[in-house]
């Protein structure tokens, strides 16, 4: 699988742990940026990942940026992105199964024990389908 990854200055040091564990689980991944602890400005980054996934050219994506929420926000304005700002495993699970997500948003801040387990599960768990493609169809919708 690939794996478009991006951060802004304060993630730096956690998208290192999540190429970590994208490599260790056998996936391939690009780093969208940015590269240093320099100041930058994360839509910038979540547009460049959320329109390279849009595109089809990675299954999924990952932003990092101080809360999650502004990568989300930006990210969530590309057509066909589903942008999810998750905490922990069972969040990540339901904006998978339910929501599809697409990409996974994640704070510099969230404690660093359960990043193994909330990437792990976004790239395990499958979309369910069924009652849920419907909302995701109206979702569709609504992009216009």
């Amino acid at each position: 699988m690939r794996i478009a990854v991006g951060c802004d200055h304060r993630g730096l040091n956690l998208k290192q742990l999540v190429i970590k564990l994208i490599t260790g689980a056998e996936h391939s991944h690009e780093d969208f940026g940015c590269y240093t602890t320099d100041s930058v400005d994360y839509p910038d980054i979540a547009k460049k990942v959320a329109e390279a996934v849009a595109r089809g050219d990675f299954e999924y994506g990952i932003l990092i940026c101080g809360t999650g929420i502004g990568m989300s926000i930006a990210a969530n304005k590309v057509k066909g992105i589903r942008a999810a700002r998750c905490h922990n495993a069972f969040s990540c699970r339901w904006a998978r199964q339910h929501n599809d997500a697409n990409i996974l948003c994640l704070s510099a801040e969230d404690e660093r024990a359960r990043i193994p387990a909330i990437i792990e599960t976004f790239l395990t768990t499958d979309f369910e389908g069924g009652r849920h493609q419907r909302r995701i169809d109206k979702i569709r919708a609504m992009e216009g």
